[in-house]
C-alpha cells in the first residue's frame, strides 16, 4: 500500500494514469490479474500494458483492471477519478460537485456523475452486525419549506420537505443508516433487526417506535421529554454517540451539499458512515479500503430516472 500523509504527497503517488492502473490491480487483484468475467487468473498481459486477455477456452475475452468497475468506460482520466476519490474518502465533510468540478476541470454535470459512482463504492455491501451497547435514533433530513411558495410545500406529519433515517451507533464502534419511510413499530424493528445483533443492549429515547425491541434486546431508554439525557447503570445510559454522527452528517449535508434530494439520501449516509467508520485510520488506509469496493457501477440515466 502506498504511503502518503496530504493531498501534495498524494499527487505525487498518482501523477500518472499508469500509476492510478498498477495501484488498482494491486488493489483490486492483489498483484494477481483475475479475468471479471469468469474469475480464472489464467490469463496473459498484451503488451501495452493495459489490456488482459483471459486464455480459458470457454471465455476468452479480453479486459482491463477498470473492467466490472465504476471506472470502466469512462473517459475521465484515473488520475481525477482518484483524486476525486481521496477527497470523499479523507476529508471529514468531503466535497461538493461544484468544488469538484473546479478542482478536477471538469463540468459540474461530471462532477456529480462521479461523486455518486464513488459514494456507491464507500457503501459497506457486506456490513457485520452491531453488538455489545449500541445506540439507536431516529433523524429528519432535508431542507426548510419556509422560503418556499405555499403551493410547493410538502408538509408531511409535520416534518416539513424532509426525509427520516435511523442511525446506530456501536459505542467505540461503527455507524450504520437507513432511510426509512415513516417511524412504525414494523418499520424501526426490522431495521434494527438488520443492524444490531440480538440481545446486544440497545439504547434510545422513548419514541414509540421502540416499544418491541426488548422483545429482541436488552433495551434501556433515557426519556428526553423529562430532560433526561444520562443515566448511570451498571453502564452509561445515553444516546450521545448517534447524536454526534447526526450532528457529522448534517453538517455534511447542510454545510457543503445544502440540500439533497430523498432519491439519493442513503448515498450520503453511506458516504458520511465510511468516514466515521474509519476516523481512526490514516488517509492512505482510508484510500485504499475505498478502492477495494470499486466493483459495479452506477450509470447516469439511473442516478437521473424520474427526476
Amino acid at each position: 500500500m502506498k504511503t502518503f500523509k496530504n493531498i501534495l504527497d498524494f499527487q505525487k503517488e498518482f501523477s500518472t494514469d499508469e500509476k492510478c492502473r498498477e495501484y488498482l490491480e494491486q488493489q483490486r487483484w492483489n498483484g494477481t490479474p483475475a479475468c471479471p468475467f469468469c474469475g480464472s487468473i489464467n490469463v496473459c498481459r498484451f503488451s501495452n500494458g493495459k489490456i488482459f486477455k483471459c486464455r480459458e477456452k470457454e471465455c476468452r475475452k479480453k479486459f482491463s483492471v477498470t473492467v466490472g468497475t465504476i471506472y470502466e468506460n469512462t473517459k475521465v482520466p484515473l488520475t481525477k477519478w482518484f483524486l476525486a476519490t481521496y477527497f470523499l474518502a479523507v476529508h471529514s465533510k468531503g466535497i461538493s460537485s461544484l468544488q469538484l468540478a473546479n478542482f478536477l476541470g471538469v463540468t459540474q454535470k461530471t462532477a456529480w456523475h462521479l461523486n455518486h459512482r464513488i459514494r456507491k463504492m464507500l457503501t459497506d455491501n457486506a456490513p457485520k452486525l452491531l453488538d455489545g451497547i449500541v445506540e439507536v435514533d431516529h433523524s429528519y433530513i432535508g431542507g426548510s419549506e419556509t422560503n418556499k411558495h405555499a403551493n410547493k410545500r410538502k408538509v408531511r406529519a409535520g416534518t416539513g420537505n424532509k426525509t427520516m433515517v435511523l442511525g446506530a451507533v456501536q459505542r467505540k464502534g461503527k455507524a450504520k443508516t437507513k432511510v426509512v419511510p415513516d417511524t412504525s413499530i414494523d418499520n424501526v424493528t426490522k431495521t434494527i433487526e438488520e443492524f444490531v445483533a440480538p440481545d446486544s443492549i440497545v439504547v434510545t429515547d422513548e419514541h414509540h417506535a421502540f416499544n418491541e425491541l426488548h422483545l429482541n434486546y436488552n433495551h434501556r431508554k433515557v426519556n428526553h421529554r423529562e430532560k433526561e439525557y444520562v443515566r448511570r447503570e451498571e453502564i452509561l445510559i445515553h444516546t450521545n454517540s448517534i447524536e454526534g454522527f447526526w450532528n457529522i452528517l448534517k453538517k455534511q449535508i447542510n454545510g457543503i451539499h445544502h440540500s439533497v434530494t430523498p432519491k439519493h439520501l442513503q448515498r450520503y449516509c453511506n458516504e458520511s458512515a465510511f468516514r466515521y467508520n474509519r476516523r481512526e485510520l490514516f488517509q492512505d488506509e482510508r484510500f485504499a479500503d475505498a478502492l477495494t469496493n470499486c466493483a459495479g457501477t452506477l450509470k447516469y440515466k439511473e442516478l437521473t430516472a424520474n427526476e
